[in-house]
């Protein structure tokens, strides 16, 4: 299986907050995971606003911070090509979609086409609009059931 996690899926395995138990199971499975480039951007910011708004400490943004720089190697990367950012403004078009949740879908669809693999995608998300869009898009979103 492949899990393309996006930013509001991937930061909950670096900072407690609701559903992080489930993002840490999922990825205790031993999937293949899967991100856009600039999750690395968008986990950071989410870490250091964390810090910003008090609910962790600085002591542990900086374990959070560590501890997410040595998993990104293990991660896949999609970088941002042209062909993902026309599939983007395509995805952002048909689902009225932000700019960075576009690029997430495009990602995850791009990948799920690529045709290098016959694993299904699994798209993790906590973003209502992103996961909609996954499913009307074919793939499989997770959690099954979204608040």
């Amino acid at each position: 299986m492949i899990v393309y996690l996006d930013a509001s899926a991937l930061v909950k395995r670096y900072v407690d907050e609701l559903a992080s138990d489930q993002v840490r199971e999922l990825l205790s499975e031993r999937p293949v995971v899967a991100t856009a480039l600039i999750t690395r951007v968008e986990v950071a910011a989410a870490i250091l606003k964390a810090v910003r708004t008090g609910r962790v400490s600085d002591q542990e943004a900086d374990w959070a911070l560590e501890a997410f720089r040595k998993d990104w190697h293990d991660i896949a990367r999609i970088s941002l090509t042209d062909v993902v950012a026309e599939e983007a403004v395509q995805l952002a078009r048909k689902h009225h979609l932000r700019s960075y949740d576009a690029v997430h879908l495009a990602s995850a669809v791009l990948l799920l086409s690529d045709g290098e693999s016959s694993e299904p995608v699994t798209v993790a998300t906590f973003d209502k609009e992103l996961w909609q869009s996954a499913i009307a898009e074919g793939l499989t979103a997770w959690p099954k059931k979204l608040e």
